[in-house]
């Protein structure tokens, strides 16, 4: 198991990598640490924020993957019928894009601070993007 800790805006998260269930995206994710970007509020799927990453390939397939990710919960989605992005859920998902349902693979679990959550949420969504940085703990 390995520790992260995530600011995004003035929020920091601890986390831990779920290298068990999802081993090739936690792999493939570490070799892009630290990993910085920005979080918006989504568009289709509820109470979330996403990474927008566009085409790129982290070369990985499904594995623990979910269309339904609980708060905390944080998901790579490896692109196909949608771009590539990096959702993570802080209340009820149905995880989608314009063009349909998706899923993401489950890679990241928040271990603190979850009671933050909405609040961090309710802080993208009326105030817009947030940068968000994912490092070793």
């Amino acid at each position: 198991m390995t520790e992260l800790r995530i600011t995004a805006g003035d929020f920091v998260f601890d986390a831990r990598l779920e290298e068990e269930k999802a081993p090739m995206t936690c792999a493939a994710f570490r070799k892009v640490m630290p990993f910085s970007g920005q979080i918006v509020h989504v568009r289709w799927s509820g109470e979330g924020v996403w990474i927008p990453l566009g085409d790129t390939d982290f070369g990985v397939g499904y594995e623990n993957h979910t269309t339904y990710p609980s708060a905390g919960q944080i998901v790579l989605y490896p692109g196909g019928i949608s771009e590539t992005e990096i959702l993570l859920a802080y209340g009820g998902i149905s995880f989608a894009s314009r063009m349909g349902p998706l899923a993401g693979n489950h890679f990241i679990t928040l271990t603190s601070n979850l009671d933050r959550l909405m609040e961090l949420g309710n802080s993208v969504l009326w105030k817009g993007a947030h940068d968000i940085r994912f490092e070793f703990a």
